[in-house]
């Protein structure tokens, strides 16, 4: 349905480098007259006589105004990027030049793209599926080691590949049952319905197991949420300070220092968490401000992903731990014993029967290390060293749950022998929700919602 959706005769351009002051800008021109509008300012060589992929250094002049000595890329339809003519323009970094040769290339006949458009233009010309254009946005967002594998996987195709296979079995049966209504008078069999079921289950494990993929997705590309929380002076901005192995936080003997939550970003094992050092938690304070910010830490608790509990070895009860493990759970706890080094070994022998305790000396950045694998376990266990696709796109999700409740009306059609009419439906629903994924069933209003948060030139 894709050239169906829109019919650009026009030539855009955009700045494909970072706005700004730099050594280089590259300039990008794609459509059906892109090398004419250049030729028309670059008489160093006649780029419609030119092969694709090659560079060509000449100066780009206005009359007789010369603009710059630039380096020109020529990519001919449909070996490139969008699929269309497209020409880069690699000019001097000055924000004065790359905008006069915007300029002229606009005067010229070309007009400035909008975001996402070159990008939208090869997935229209067939050039990526939206599950590899919406990874484009995604690779250019990443952050982490994490996000950009999980990113350039989907580019590849790898997502892509996997639902192309869901896709053509189920065609193939689709098929096969649509033929035995074009026969249905001469009571023939083409189907096997227990091979379809059989496949139907499969596919049904295949999409669960993509929708199960997003928990950690989801972690990859928006990062975790961690609160170290406990009582005054337990050591929270120290630590806060030792992980991000800087003075980052305000240090004091005094209780109540930390008054508003502190918010630093972290990048552990190519995931990014947001810790979030929060003001000591006390049952009575006479400090009004003091006792905001112990509302807001308790807000925070809730709105966290992971909890680091934090509490002095030296002088917290048994009691108190097991309080906090009730009141924030256990799945996104982490008991955390500080002031090691001022600990001896009868108060260390107390918690011996509380298993998963990270014990450190903030202060000294003693076990710091364990600390963070046991954040990262937490939070995603071994999930980055697992194959395969990694959902990472909410609307992917959306997709794959409406897939999921299709393959169940499929799969409770055969159970009660429904006609073929009807099961014919119901897979056709199934192929129009894996449509909606690649791109192979959209409309122009969701492709501009989705390429419009894309960068401009990309």
């Amino acid at each position: 349905m894709r050239e169906n959706l829109s019919a650009w005769n026009d030539t855009i351009v955009a700045l494909a480098t970072a706005p700004g002051l730099g050594a280089i800008a590259v300039i990008r021109l794609s459509g059906k007259d892109a090398i004419q509008i250049l030729n028309t300012v670059f008489p160093s060589k006649d780029l419609s006589l030119a092969k694709t992929h090659t560079a060509h250094v000449g100066k780009l002049v206005e009359g007789t105004r010369v603009i710059d000595e630039v380096v020109v890329t020529l990519y001919r339809a449909p070996k490139s990027y969008t699929g269309e003519e497209v020409v880069e323009i690699s000019c001097h970094g000055s924000p004065f030049i790359q905008d006069s040769i915007l300029q002229v290339m606009i005067h010229a006949g070309a007009r400035m793209a909008k975001p996402g458009e070159f990008t939208q233009r090869a997935f229209l010309n067939g050039k990526l599926d939206l599950t590899q254009a919406e990874a484009v946005a995604d690779l250019i967002a990443s952050n982490t080691e994490a996000s950009r594998k999980a990113a350039l996987y989907n580019l590849k195709g790898g997502f892509s590949s996997d639902l192309q296979l869901m896709r053509e079995k189920l065609i193939k049966f689709s098929a096969l049952i649509e033929l035995e209504l074009d026969f249905s008078q001469e009571d023939v069999a083409f189907a096997n319905k227990k091979e379809l079921e059989i496949l139907v289950q499969q596919l049904q494990l295949k999409t669960q197991h993509l929708l199960d993929s997003f928990l950690l997705g989801n972690v990859i590309k928006n990062g975790v949420q961690v609160a170290i929380v406990g009582k005054p002076n337990a050591g929270k901005s120290t630590l806060l300070n030792a992980l991000l192995n800087e003075n980052r936080a305000l240090v004091s003997e005094v209780p109540g220092t930390t008054r508003d939550t502190v918010e630093e970003f972290l990048n552990i094992q190519g995931v990014l968490y947001k810790l979030i050092d929060t003001a000591g938690i006390r049952n009575q304070t006479e400090d009004a401000i003091e006792q905001m910010g112990i509302d807001k830490s308790k807000e925070k608790i809730i709105a966290a992903d992971i909890v680091i509990a934090l509490f002095d070895v030296n002088s917290t009860s048994i009691d108190q731990i097991q309080q906090w493990q009730t009141d924030i759970g256990k799945d996104k706890i982490i008991l955390v014993g500080n002031k090691t080094d001022l600990a001896d070994t009868v108060h260390l022998k107390m918690f011996e029967n509380i298993s998963d305790i990270v014990f450190i000396a903030a202060k000294n950045k003693h076990n710091i290390a364990e600390l963070e694998n046991k954040i990262t376990e937490k939070a995603i266990g071994d999930g980055l060293k697992r194959e395969g696709t990694i959902v990472t796109n909410a609307r992917h999700v959306a997709s794959l749950k409406k897939l999921l409740f299709a393959l169940n009306d499929v799969e409770t059609g055969l159970i009660q022998n429904v006609t073929g009419d009807l099961l014919a439906l119901d897979i056709r629903q199934a192929l129009h929700y894996l449509g909606t994924i690649t791109g192979e069933i959209t409309n122009e209003d969701q492709l501009d919602f989705i390429f419009s948060k894309f960068c401009i030139g990309k």
